[in-house]
């Protein structure tokens, strides 16, 4: 089989990795990819990935590509390439894509869709209101006395939310937004929702348009400083599963979610066939939905691939074909961990090319696999490219192992200016 995975994030290099370790790929592209995805060789073959120059939002291209290449699978890790609709151009040129189309990316592409689709059905989320209109935005706010998230509808790199405390940090909240079009365009409307308090886990899920084959739990560490300060980022670090958080407990919070989201989209005609990713707060009140993502987590993708026990290719075409009900998930019993390097002046401006040593040490350790996000090759050099570098990501018997063993790797690893949180799973210990 010949994949095309598209996508350059740690993401997307967890995904290789995986797809990599099925007997059935025999050939494998990643477009545009990073350093760390073209080291990958797939188990059936010894042949090496290769990345392809293409960007993940160039879809003319890429499907230009998928159909001189015959691939045979196209596997789309990022958010943008799905609210473009990439899925539904690959699926009317006869070609086999995993991933929502552009009608059920909308879970992710639009805050509002995805919050009024809640409130239709009966979805525990928190009260909430959408407004294009600035000044109707702030009125709004000063009702919630500025506690509130205030978030741009549209897609923004997982940093178009802004928590806000009071009154004043509202108004600038949405001025930002609105006004100066941080965001761009995605902030042409923005969903403001009251400030709730709890413990936020994330939630995965496998869809094939009918059933939804549940991932176990995990959390991840969305400020950029220790102790849940800073700005938000795309994700600072990762581990699974979450010790305070049963099966039990899990399928329940996941039954009171996702029953409801399943008979939803039956009534309102939305075949969803990819990952739900819904982040969830466990409040006094029970759990409540903050918002839908269409597509793996980053960096969940890195805890979750490499305590998954099936055949990634297998799961992802039943999830296209619709037989998701025939297989069952298997985990490894030990903890994934995955801390993030970022770039010195993330998730603001920062410097590119600098060059990382030590890559090779901190894989070399038993359990470690260091995921390359925002990476690229300078000559014999792998340099920086991004605010996201690398996810540093172990397993090991129970989560304190793991966590140790994620930050010695991480220790092994140099770039000028490179920082990471050094509270990743922290609080569950």
């Amino acid at each position: 089989m010949k994949i095309l995975v598209i996508g350059a994030g740690g993401r997307e290099h967890a995904l290789v990795w995986k797809l990599t370790q099925s007997p059935r790929a025999t050939q494998m592209w990643c477009a545009p990819g990073n350093a760390g995805i073209g080291g990958e060789t797939l188990a059936a073959n010894g042949s090496a990935v290769e990345c392809v120059g293409i960007g993940a939002e160039d879809l003319p291209a890429l499907l230009a590509f998928a159909r001189d290449n015959q691939a045979d699978l196209t596997v789309v890790g990022p958010d943008n390439p799905l609210a473009m609709g990439i899925v539904d151009q690959f699926q009317a040129a006869g070609l086999r894509a995993w991933g929502p189309t552009q009608q059920a990316s909308q879970f992710e592409s639009s805050k509002i869709f995805s919050q009024e689709f809640m409130d239709r059905n009966g979805i525990p989320t928190m009260q909430s209101a959408s407004f294009a209109d600035a000044a109707e935005a702030k009125a709004f706010a000063a009702s919630l006395d500025g506690q509130c998230a205030v978030k741009a509808d549209g897609l923004a790199l997982g940093k178009g939310v802004l928590i806000c405390n009071n009154t004043d940090e509202a108004i600038g909240a949405i001025d930002q937004i609105m006004t100066d079009r941080a965001f761009g365009e995605a902030g042409s409307s923005v969903l403001i929702q009251e400030l709730i308090t709890g413990m936020e886990v994330s939630l995965h899920a496998l869809c094939d348009g009918k059933c939804a084959k549940l991932f176990p739990s995990s959390q991840d560490h969305k400020r950029a400083l220790d102790g849940d300060e800073g700005l938000n980022t795309g994700g600072m670090g990762a581990y699974s599963p979450v010790p305070f958080l049963s099966d039990e407990k899990l399928t329940e919070i996941a039954d009171s979610v996702l029953d409801p989201w399943l008979a939803g989209c039956a009534a309102e005609g939305i075949d969803f066939r990819g990952m739900l990713y819904p982040g969830v707060m466990l409040t006094d009140d029970g759990p409540k939905v903050l918002e839908f993502n269409a597509r793996f987590g980053d960096p969940e993708t890195q805890i979750y691939l490499t305590r998954l026990e099936n055949d990634l290719v297998d799961l992802l075409e039943a999830s296209i074909d619709g037989t998701l009900a025939g297989h069952e998930l298997r985990w490894s019993a030990q903890s994934s961990v995955c801390v993030v390097m970022a770039s010195g002046g993330y998730p603001g401006s920062y410097e590119k090319g600098k060059v990382i040593t030590g890559i090779e040490d901190a894989d070399a350790l038993p359990g470690v696999k260091v995921f390359h996000a925002g990476t690229k090759l300078d000559g014999e050099n792998v340099v920086t490219n991004g605010g996201r570098v690398l996810g540093v990501t172990a397993l090991g018997q129970g989560l304190q192992a793991a966590r140790d063993l994620a930050y010695e790797a991480a220790a092994k690893i140099q770039f000028e200016g490179a920082f990471t949180r050094s509270d990743i799973a922290a609080k569950a210990l």
